[in-house]
């Protein structure tokens, strides 16, 4: 059961196609892309069309009553006569410019509607020219003002040369915003003054040059203007969602958006993207694929919010049963090697670059696969070189700066990997590994405010993984601020409960379950109380650390099993034994402490210490020992008086 009636699913079915054409006639392939695979996922046998069902000549269809949605090529979607005659009258020209846009030759595409001598950075002339925009369908407006959009961004990757090269990053810009923007402002304005609406699309362009111009909180509203206006543009969500932050940024933004199954399908990716690897979110993805079983785009984002929860057995299944039915989809392929580089499922990784190439070797996600196989064979610059090829081809790959700023972090080049993470967490602010990273980098540089500042907010993003919260604590301590570091490497122990894989991290590090603690974790709050020179305090962690050892008791266990999921003896459990056996000699535990130097020698850890210390502990026995029949024949002699 999909949840939607038969004629509920023929109005979606409708929509979809209607949106396939409408995305293609503007040149939004990804986005027509992305609707075409979603309509395709419709169940076959649920959405079979009655002969003359919603045909063009079929006026009183079912689906007039809300909108317009027949799959004919377009037409204006709010009933705009005038707009249909304008797109009539445009067609020769209109079939010109997009053959020039196909052909990439952007220029060309928006000198077709608009002036060819309009110098950069201008808009449009006023509404009498017969160069206005007033003159122009809104259609052949998108098309010749996104034409110049996309010369602008060629443009701005031409002069940017090289990758991390002195004019990549923020010195150079698409010199054509501020004209395509004054152009749109005064449509708009145009449009206001006589009571008309936008179809959705010019709303959804003048969004994205709002957030190219750093004008996030304007590019919004118009964000949800467009998509009120027409919701099958994906682009629109897509624009959106990487303007949300935080999942309460999310929820605001929500109730302002149109009630349909697109934002139903936005709220599930945006909480993906945003980490939330919750059961509600689980359930919501489930509602959807019941109306999509078939969706590789739906399974992608439950593979994805298995890897956010550290279930990488499950994503990596996910994506294998997705590789099986389409070989040749290169779309989160990057995702995917991923998980299989933190699994070390080498030949797996070298099969997915393989078939990855074979397809399209000139894909970002291609080359940021291949580059994961060679950084798992500790081929570091060979991997360089293909996150670079993958950057080349799109600046804007967001996981390509995040991976090459791992490998130079491996090849020991810090000014390299800090430009890396930076290009990264400018592509995407909630890329908390890019965080981290920046990190882990000034730690190595022992700027360690710099380091602190940054691990808070790979933190804030990832407030339920505990490795961010061990980083964020140990800057804390290196930075002499011994309580907050103390308090956060207390919200590690906590955020460890948050995974089935206990204190699991983000970079595939083995965790504990079943109720154990970390006890490096609870090594380090030891120390910083040490530190603060309270032994009590640091004593008990000190035992919680050994209590890893073996684990929680037998009747708390799951299982029931009659075996106990500890650790074991390790390094750290060691040290603490270490710690507690000096503890107990100093304050005359000499009994307690000479069991666990007994034990360190058995462990055969810190056996040199050890077995020094036991040395101690005889001997301030065999002083006490003399010290106390010293004083008994003392005492005896006093009371009774010295034989002559």
């Amino acid at each position: 059961m999909t949840g939607l009636a038969k004629s509920e699913l023929l109005q979606l079915q409708l929509h979809l196609q209607t949106a396939t054409i409408a995305c293609t006639d503007r040149c939004l392939y990804q986005g027509a892309k992305w609707v075409a695979e979603l309509l395709n996922a419709l169940p076959t046998s649920s959405v079979e069309e009655p002969p003359g069902y919603g045909s063009d000549t079929d006026i009183d269809s079912p689906t007039s009553e809300h909108q317009p949605v027949t799959p004919t090529p377009e037409r204006g979607l709010n009933g705009d006569l005038n707009e249909r005659k304008l797109e009539q009258k445009e067609m020769k020209r209109y079939l010109l410019a997009k053959t020039f846009f196909d052909c990439r030759e952007f220029d060309r595409c928006a000198s077709v509607f608009l002036p060819k001598t309009l110098p950069k950075g201008q808009a449009i002339p006023n509404p009498t020219s017969p160069h206005s925009s007033a003159n122009l369908s809104q259609k052949a407006l998108f098309l010749a003002l996104y034409g110049r959009y996309m010369a602008g961004e060629k443009r701005k990757d031409e002069e940017s040369e090289m990758i991390l090269g002195p004019q990549d990053g923020g010195v150079t810009i698409n010199k054509e915003l501020n004209g395509i923007s004054l152009t749109l402002e005064e449509w708009f304005s145009n449009r206001h003054s006589r009571g008309l609406e936008g179809d959705g699309w010019l709303e959804y362009l003048y969004g994205t040059i709002l957030a190219k111009s750093k004008n996030e909180d304007l590019a919004k509203k118009w964000f949800v203007r467009s998509v009120h206006l027409y919701p099958y543009n994906w682009g629109a969500w897509l624009e959106l969602s990487s303007l949300i932050s935080t999942v309460e940024e999310l929820s605001l933004l929500t109730e302002q958006l149109p009630q349909n199954i697109m934002t139903f399908i936005f709220h599930v990716y945006s909480s993906q993207e945003l980490y939330q690897s919750t059961e509600q979110v689980h359930n919501e993805l489930t509602q959807i694929q019941n109306i999509f079983p078939d969706s590789a785009f739906l399974k992608t984002q439950r593979a994805l919010l298995f890897y956010h929860s550290k279930d990488y057995d499950e994503a990596e299944s996910i994506f294998s049963q997705l590789l099986q039915s389409d070989p040749h989809r290169i779309d989160s392929l990057d995702n995917y090697s991923n998980i299989l580089y933190v699994m070390e499922l080498r030949p797996k990784l070298a099969f997915v670059a393989q078939l990855a190439t074979t397809t399209d070797k000139f894909r970002p996600e291609t080359c940021c696969v291949v580059g994961n196989y060679y950084s798992l064979k500790s081929e570091h610059e060979k991997a360089v070189m293909y996150f670079r090829r993958a950057l080349t081809l799109d600046r804007n790959f967001l996981s390509a700066w995040t991976l090459m700023g791992h490998e130079y972090v491996e090849m020991k080049n810090t000014h390299a990997a800090i430009e890396s993470y930076r290009r990264a967490v400018d592509v995407n602010r909630k890329d908390y590994r890019a965080w981290y990273g920046l990190g882990q980098t000034y730690e190595v540089l022992e700027m360690h405010s710099y380091a602190l500042f940054y691990y808070q907010r790979a933190a804030s993003l990832r407030p339920y993984d505990p490795k961010m919260w061990q980083a964020v604590g140990s800057c804390f301590g290196k930075v002499g601020k011994l309580m907050n570091g103390i308090r956060a490497y207390k919200r590690a122990l906590v955020a460890g409960s948050y995974y089935d894989g206990g204190t699991g991290n983000s970079f595939g590090s083995e965790g504990f379950g079943g109720g154990i603690l970390d006890p490096e974790t609870l090594y380090a709050i030891a120390l910083l109380y040490e530190r603060l020179d309270d032994r009590e305090e640091c004593a008990a962690y000190m035992e919680l650390v050994l209590s890893q050892e073996e684990g929680p008791e037998e009747d708390d266990l799951l299982g029931g099993g009659n075996e106990r999921g500890g650790v074991g003896v390790t390094p750290t459990t060691s040290k603490a034994r270490m710690w507690l056996a000096r503890w107990e000699f100093m304050r005359g535990g000499y009994q307690r402490s000479m069991e666990l130097a007994n034990e360190l020698c058995q462990d055969g850890v810190e056996v040199e210490d050890a077995k020094a210390l036991v040395r101690d502990i005889r001997a301030r026995l065999e002083s006490e020992k003399e010290d106390g029949t010293r004083a008994a024949v003392e005492e005896v002699e006093r009371k009774f008086g010295r034989k002559t």
